[in-house]
């Protein structure tokens, strides 16, 4: 796994969220990419889906010429918003 660069703003947003850094690396350790932003700036991020044990996460990151992942946010998908496996959003 690459090493992670995580932000200030971003590590507040997890603690706030009840996510730990433990739960963020275990849902990029395994799982996918659902949606890709090509023209993400300043770097071309995505939105990957992975598990923490049994608790789905996204998470939207950016890989960057310096091999580092830079996370940009994280979250667990609101279940009225996603498909069932997480993977799709649903129009309302």
């Amino acid at each position: 796994m690459l090493p992670l660069r995580l932000s200030r703003h971003v590590l507040q947003r997890l603690f706030e969220r009840g996510i730990t850094t433990a739960d963020l690396r275990a849902a990029l350790a395994a799982g996918q990419v659902i949606e890709d932003y090509p023209t993400d700036y300043p770097l071309p991020s995505c939105l990957w889906l992975g598990y923490s044990g049994t608790r789905p996460l996204h998470v939207v990151y950016a890989d960057a010429p310096t091999g580092e992942r830079i996370i940009i946010t994280a979250y667990q998908p609101d279940p009225k918003r996603w498909s069932t496996d997480f993977t799709q959003r649903i129009t309302l």
